[in-house]
């Protein structure tokens, strides 16, 4: 099944297209940092994705990642609402020294509760207090409940790597086929 999204704000202007399940990736957004970690998570989740944008990183990375965690949100939850599907997915990843947990429920209440740091402030140029924003937006308009949780940290791109990957796990997971309803309220998504 394949989704396309075209978001233009005067901050960034992003398209995006996914393709489940798929294994292509094309990722074009100025930011190498955000685009390895994107990739990671979508080959993890077994989904193509061709991603295309641009902001105001003469700024900061600021609403680039934050708008890329909506669109990809806003497509997650296109692709999930109306089908039978297990709903719920986790993963406990480690990456050398580092480990995450990570558990979701695309719920249709969308939040993300994050705990744990980073051992640097920065990865290259990418400022790490925006993987909890792009992992909020991600959440807020996906409709999922998204704990992340890093237990263990030898270094941010390993710790950075862990979350982004075990997320992607976890999606494969709740995105999988199911022969039961996800929700007994008969209403989801």
């Amino acid at each position: 099944m394949k989704k396309k999204i075209i978001r233009n704000t005067n901050e960034t202007s992003i398209e995006l297209c996914i393709e489940s399940p798929g294994t292509e990736r094309n990722i074009d957004i100025g930011c190498g940092f955000l685009a390895h970690m994107i990739d990671l998570m979508f080959s993890r989740a077994g989904i193509s994705i061709s991603l295309k944008a641009e902001g105001d990183t003469y700024v900061d990375y600021h609403h680039l990642t934050e708008d890329i965690g909506i669109v990809l949100g806003q497509i997650l939850r296109e692709t999930a609402k109306g089908k039978k599907i297990n709903r719920y997915g986790w993963c406990l990843l480690p990456m050398d020294g580092s480990l995450a947990r990570v558990a979701l429920d695309f719920s249709g209440r969308g939040r993300a509760f994050f705990s744990g740091t980073f051992p640097s402030e920065k990865c290259g140029d990418f400022d790490m207090e925006l993987v909890p924003e792009f992992f909020n937006g991600l959440a807020r308009e996906g409709g999922i409940t998204l704990h992340v949780s890093l237990l263990e940290t030898d270094n941010s791109h390993h710790s950075a790597e862990a979350i982004f990957k075990g997320v992607g796990m976890a999606l494969r997971q709740a995105l999988s086929s199911s022969e039961q309803q996800p929700s007994t309220k008969g209403l989801w998504l």
